[in-house]
């Protein structure tokens, strides 16, 4: 199918506030398909829309890992919008969307789609109607490049509200909601969706999509089912299969199995897309598009073991995280950090926790906090906090992102589920903790030589596989290309595992693997249908004897008449 052709189209004029619809000025060609995306960059690394979760701040980390030709190859798109919501309720756009600080003479370019760093940025809504939709876009077209319609969202409030993978029944209201973008909108529509059950449909929905004018196809190589415990392996070889269904030109991104870098270029390979989206391996890993550096140039962020494996550290990722929290969403400059510690460096400050010295930072804290009365952050803070969608975003993110840290070190998981209530405060107290625990893991790494984590990766190793009775598709085993390999999750466990002071992916237990551990169970549906498969295999085994003892009973009829006939001519 032909890329739809260049079109003249109104521009949204930039207006004073974020909450302003744009307004139609003058007349200029909007480009679609590979001639738009060429004009952004041809970017080939996209952080993927998140729910409360792809917010500037976090945008701006990702992008921060990336050399300067790495960062013209980046695209990132804003956590997934409710259209209605967005173009009916002030607040709600005011508490999501920061592209300028409001009227007046402040009132030039803020946060969101800020032209210096945060661009090219898709923003992605979720709709079911073609009016909402279009007016939700046209308020944040001045502030960036393309508009997304989500249509792969799997999660239950998805259903609830019908917007996200459960439109997918409905592809007439797919085509009409690209379609009035493509024709009403100042700037190009692109979506994101999940393959069906079987590649045909899944190419015919694509077609759908692109015949309505998206300009760019984002497609998860997962199933609308597979979420949660049932997440499984996406399915690079259906993407495959798209790429060499769809026309040349077609620009299509591949979402799923991205779990560190190395799995960016082999998604590209297999695919054969022009770009790789990550979701969950960014959140785990913001720098999981950027190149490692060579080997001695490491610097003080990133590790690199005995045996070659590296990656972020995670109080590295963490600094730079709450800096540009300071620096942006609080309009304040960070706190003055002593270097960030590596082997050899002076050990003073680990050993400074007497009690005094406890006490004095504590005082210290309380001042900071409670601007001297100890009751946590100024009234001031707090207001100016509570507004911005980047610190409400930071404790999921610091969770996320610490998981392996804090699942070793539970005080400081403890301080930093208490956190939030301190304001920015409260978590530069967890990144001291993160900073000492980090200090002491290294210090032990390098005490035993490194056998402190060859230990832990053998043990890991050791573990038994869970296994299932239950037969296993195509996508859980990895068959379907990438990312998984072999029947259980432990392969991509030990290829992914690093000492936890370095950001790593979480790696899911396959659904074979969880519901053999009792993590899930099957529906009452799926129960019927496995007795059903128990009982015709019974069945067949059975009509196999039967049909076995038939023969038998043939072949012995027949020996018996030919061994009458032997007697009967020796007799003649």
């Amino acid at each position: 199918m032909a890329a739809a052709p260049e079109t003249p189209q109104p521009v949204a004029a930039p207006a004073g506030d974020a909450t302003a619809a744009a307004t139609t000025t003058t007349k200029t060609t909007k480009l679609h398909g590979r001639a738009f995306y060429e004009s952004i960059g041809s970017p080939k690394f996209i952080v993927a829309p998140m729910v409360n979760q792809s917010e500037f701040a976090w945008r701006m980390l990702s992008r921060s890992f990336l050399s300067a030709e790495e960062k013209s190859k980046m695209l990132a798109y804003t956590p997934m919008f409710h259209a209605r919501l967005f173009s009916q309720d002030p607040k709600y756009l005011k508490a999501h969307f920061q592209a300028t600080r409001g009227s007046g003479s402040d009132s030039g370019p803020w946060l969101d789609g800020n032209p210096t760093h945060d661009r090219p940025l898709f923003v992605q809504f979720c709709a079911n109607d073609p009016a909402h939709l279009l007016a939700a876009a046209q308020q944040v077209a001045p502030y960036c490049d393309a508009v997304d319609l989500n249509l792969g969202c799997p999660q239950g409030i998805a259903r609830k509200g019908h917007y996200g993978a459960f439109l997918q029944e409905d592809q007439d209201l797919i085509f009409r909601l690209v379609h009035r973008l493509h024709t009403e909108l100042s700037i190009p529509v692109t979506a994101k969706i999940r393959i069906l059950d079987t590649r045909e449909r899944t190419l015919a929905y694509a077609r759908n999509v692109l015949a309505a004018g998206a300009s760019i196809l984002t497609v998860h190589g997962r199933r609308r089912e597979q979420k949660g415990h049932l997440t499984g392996v996406a399915d690079w070889a259906t993407l495959r299969f798209l790429r060499d269904s769809l026309p040349p030109e077609t620009v299509l991104f591949a979402n799923g199995n991205v779990l560190q870098h190395g799995d960016v270029e082999a998604c590209l390979a297999a695919t054969g897309f022009d770009g790789v989206m990550s979701a969950e391996g960014n959140l785990s890993d913001p720098g999981v598009f950027a190149r490692p550096p060579p080997a001695g140039e490491e610097g003080r962020e990133y590790w690199r073991g005995k045996g070659g494996e590296g990656g972020w550290r995670v109080d590295a990722v963490m600094r730079r995280y709450l800096d540009i929290i300071h620096r942006y969403a609080l309009d304040a400059e960070p706190p003055a950090r002593r270097p960030l510690f590596v082997p050899g460096d002076d050990t003073a400050w680990l050993a400074a926790d007497d009690d005094a010295e406890a006490g004095e930072r504590e005082a210290k804290r309380r001042k900071t906090e409670g601007n001297g009365n100890g009751n946590g952050a100024s009234p001031q803070a707090k207001k100016s906090e509570a507004s911005s969608p980047n610190v409400a975003a930071m404790q999921p993110h610091l969770f996320h992102l610490l998981r392996h840290l804090v699942s070793r070190h539970t005080d400081v998981r403890d301080m930093l589920a208490g956190a939030r209530r301190a304001g920015a405060a409260g978590f530069e107290r967890v990144l001291d903790a993160v900073e000492r625990r980090v200090a002491e893991g290294l210090l032990e790494y390098e005490r035993t030589a490194g056998r402190s984590f060859e230990e832990e990766l053998a043990e890991l190793a050791a573990r038994p596989r869970a296994t299932t009775t239950t037969t296993t598709t195509t996508e859980e085993t990895g068959d379907g290309g990438g990312g998984g390999g072999g029947e259980s999750s432990m392969e991509a466990l030990l290829r992914c595992r690093r000492p936890w002071w370095v950001a790593q992916p979480i790696v899911r237990p396959l659904p074979s693997e969880a519901l053999a551990k009792g993590s899930i169970q099957l529906s009452k549906k799926e129960r019927k249908e496995q007795e059903k498969k128990k009982k015709k295999k019974t069945g067949e085994g059975e009509e196999v004897k039967e049909t076995a003892k038939e023969a038998a009973k043939v072949e012995a009829k027949e020996l018996k008449e030919a061994k009458e006939e032997v007697k009967e001519a020796v007799a003649t």
